[in-house]
């Protein structure tokens, strides 16, 4: 049974009902409302900071279409809390289908999830579309994941979450980092990941009516945005596709009523017969990112927790 407060989230968003049709702005605008009603609590210590991405020869050009030719800024933000490690990164790329979403817009689940790990946050604030499509926000996830190197982390004390397009987007920087022979982080936890942009799944039919929020038509529209005539089978566009050997732990939540369930279900079998160590939790009746609707949710609180211990015992923290 789920909780009363659940329940009320539930016809929230069944009263939103499908987004599919909806104007691009008026997407990004309700997306940035709903993160700013979250309150960041006040032991918080919030630090921006800014640097330069990738310049193209450091993309695999044979390998990415690149479209976007120029040196870019990439923005981020540290995020910390007393009794953390300062020496623990997790850093966590944001939802919103690669056409929205913001460090503002997941601050509060990023502190939240970071507070839970014991670690530092840092949140990316990779490119969208359609102003800059594939791979844009996977230069600028490797971009920043380079920099958090060259500042003398150490990747096994880096940690990678991310949420729906942030989910796929962390676990296509680990295949990009790996294919460009970096030292990969320590773990990642992805939640109601985005790694099939080509929909391909049974549950985008079978729950279809359970879920509120995403449809198949929402999915493919914004897929389109994205990718434009790019392949959707390619790895670091729809990372379910790629090879998974070598890559660190992974722990995968997932909502029971999602429609993406089985992309989560998928990717965690396939990892697992890579010999990655790899779990998957599905949580009975949740819907889409559950854990980021504010620590007001209890199921959001639970997961969270259970996220940052996993991430505890992984990262020896």
């Amino acid at each position: 049974m789920t909780s009363p407060e659940f329940q009320e989230l539930l016809r929230t968003q069944r009263a939103i009902g499908d987004q599919s049709e909806v104007p691009l702005e008026a997407l990004r605008e309700a997306s940035e409302r709903k993160g700013a009603s979250f309150p960041i609590p006040a032991d918080v210590t919030l630090t921006p900071v800014s640097f330069e991405g990738l310049a193209v020869n450091d993309v695999a050009a044979n390998d990415i279409a690149v479209k976007n030719v120029a040196v870019n800024k990439i923005a981020a933000e540290w995020s910390q809390t007393p009794g953390v490690s300062p020496d623990h990164v997790l850093m966590f790329f944001h939802g919103g289908g690669y056409y929205r979403g913001s460090i503002a817009g997941a601050r509060e689940l990023t502190v939240r999830m970071a507070r839970e790990g014991g670690m530092r946050g840092f949140s990316v604030g990779y490119r969208l579309a359609p102003e800059h499509r594939f791979p844009a926000p996977v230069e600028d996830a490797l971009g920043a994941y380079r920099w958090l190197l060259a500042e003398g982390f150490e990747p096994g004390r880096i940690a990678l979450a991310g949420a729906s397009a942030g989910g796929g987007l962390a676990l296509a920087l680990l295949l990009a980092a790996r294919k460009e022979g970096l030292p990969l982080p320590g773990a990642a936890v992805l939640l109601s990941p985005w790694v099939d942009l080509t929909q391909s799944g049974p549950t985008f039919a079978t729950h279809a009516a359970a879920d509120p929020l995403i449809g198949k038509p929402y999915l493919d529209r914004f897929a389109n945005l994205y990718l434009e005539d790019a392949d959707p089978t390619h790895p670091l566009a729809s990372p379910l596709f790629g090879e998974m050997a070598g890559l660190p732990p992974l722990l995968i939540q997932v909502g029971g009523a999602e429609t993406m369930l089985d992309q989560s279900e998928r990717l965690a079998a396939k990892a697992r017969k890579a010999g990655v160590d790899a779990a998957v939790e599905v949580w009975p009746e949740m819907t889409h990112v559950w854990q980021g609707n504010g620590p007001g949710i209890p199921e959001a609180r639970q997961a969270v927790g259970k996220a940052g211990a996993w991430l505890r015992e992984k990262m020896g923290l």
